[in-house]
């Protein structure tokens, strides 16, 4: 079975639906930005401090280049590791494409008391979700598949995502 991606913004659940799915098929959950913590030593809000975003980057599309190469796993990206050409190629070719969407209101009442998103360390965190969504719809519209998060169970998501695995 080719990856699953389970891309979109941040707070529209992603980690906690790919788990979930993971564990329903059988297969093994990659949540990246947990892989890169690993790997760096450090959060990815002090990475974004100590090293910046391009350094981050740079280190998340090594992770997606080396991730692709293999078979059979749900994975969970970053917001922003699709918003590039070449990586969403590179998930398109490798994978099947869930984005996952949802208001920049609902975005930010799941994330507005969660400390470690730092892209929202700013004066006015929902002005900045709006931007960031305008500037990223480009590119998670061009998914396989996209399904709106704000009113349905995780479950309900979950379910989604497999009838479509099964029946393309």
């Amino acid at each position: 079975m080719k990856n699953v991606y389970i891309v979109g913004f941040m707070g529209t659940g992603k980690s906690s639906i790919g788990r979930i799915l993971a564990g329903s098929l059988g297969l093994e959950f990659i949540e990246m930005d947990d892989v890169i913590e690993e790997r760096e030593g450090q959060r990815i809000v002090d990475i974004f401090a100590n090293k910046g975003e391009e350094y981050f980057r740079e280190v998340e599309n090594k992770l997606l280049k080396e991730l692709s190469h293999q078979e059979n796993l749900i994975i969970s990206r970053g917001g922003g590791l699709a918003c590039n050409d070449n990586n969403l190629k590179i998930l398109k070719d490798t994978g099947v494409v869930f984005t996952l969407k949802a208001s920049a209101r609902c975005i930010y009442e799941r994330v507005k008391n969660k400390q470690h998103r730092p892209l929202l360390n700013v004066e006015d965190p929902l002005e900045e979700i709006e931007r960031l969504l305008d500037k990223r719809e480009r590119y998670y519209s061009k998914a396989h598949y996209i399904i709106d998060t704000e009113a349905l169970s995780i479950e309900k998501i979950v379910r989604l995502i497999t009838e479509k695995l099964k029946n393309g």
